[in-house]
């Protein structure tokens, strides 16, 4: 019988969906309830109360930043943990989520395992005595998620040990971000991509984008991700701005019709609701299609 209560926020139901489902599995004793946006969190904290709140970063009408600093102004949520699961993991918001108080960030994509083990640093006792008296036992998450992680992702095993995606030390008071992946930049008729997954970056090379997916050529020597992992494709909308875009991936094709190919065809699937990126995303797309003529 579950005896927390946790608050997933992000604008893409795919993402709600992978965590509600990790939680699930992994944590029975926590009851999850989902919110599309930082307004509408906002709302159901107001009329009900919440252990623990895993939210996105970026969201219309409410951003994941806004609905922590309101969060950390309410005497019942000011202890609460906050975990911030987004694909901004630069230094400077980093650093702008610690001092608004953030318990825990943890970069997209995700794996399981490393929800999992955020989860646990930040509940502690709390989480762990719930688990105590429902009778469930605090397995290490590496066991604990074997059979989630198959279930959420059906992750083939990298072709070479790669750790999850880093994020830093929120104990820091400078901490050291993650190293940005080359963008999608628009250059004549191509573009080059880096793609990333929980396990690893793909360097390819976009072959066709749309505001529903983009079509990327890897050569076939890197480690490539599997069906239904997530995604972020970061994209380079000119004047010094980064448009990141959540997805998964939806197809993998080999370019050739032989055994032998060099090269592999890798469809992304975009998630996102937010309307800013709908029109970054417009704007790349009119970009490329003009590059191309």
């Amino acid at each position: 019988m579950a005896t927390l209560k946790a608050l997933v926020v992000d604008d893409a139901s795919f993402v709600r969906d992978l965590v509600k489902r990790t939680i699930r599995q992994r944590f029975p004793v926590i009851e999850t309830t989902d919110a599309q946006n930082g307004r509408r969190a906002q709302s159901l904290m107001s009329r009900a109360s919440f252990d623990l709140i895993l939210c996105d970063w970026e969201m219309p009408e409410m951003s994941g930043l806004e609905l922590l600093q309101w969060m950390r102004q309410q005497p019942q949520y000011e202890k609460v943990p906050f975990i911030m699961i987004t694909s901004r993991g630069d230094k400077d918001h980093v650093i702008e989520a610690v001092k608004e108080g953030v318990s825990e960030y943890l970069g997209k994509p995700f794996s399981p395992e490393g929800l999992s083990k955020k989860i646990i640093k930040v509940m502690g006792s709390t989480l762990s005595n719930a688990m105590g008296r429902s009778g469930k036992s605090m397995a290490g998450p590496a066991d604990a998620f074997k059979e989630s992680a198959a279930l959420l992702t059906q992750k083939r095993e990298p072709a070479s040990p790669a750790a999850e995606q880093p994020t830093p030390a929120l104990g820091a008071l400078a901490p050291s971000a993650p190293a940005s992946p080359k963008p999608a930049a628009a250059k004549g008729s191509m573009s080059l991509a880096s793609v990333r997954f929980a396990e690893s970056t793909l360097k390819s090379v976009v072959k066709d984008i749309n505001l529903t997916e983009v079509r990327v050529i890897a050569k076939r020597d890197q480690s490539f991700p599997g069906i239904l992992d997530q995604a972020v494709v970061d994209i380079d909308i000119g004047e010094g701005q980064m448009a990141r875009l959540n997805g998964y991936v939806h197809q993998l094709q080999a370019v050739d019709k032989r055994r032998d190919t060099d090269f592999v065809s890798v469809t992304i699937r975009f998630v996102d609701e937010d309307p800013k990126k709908m029109e970054d995303l417009s704007r790349f797309v009119a970009r490329f299609r003009a590059g191309k003529r």
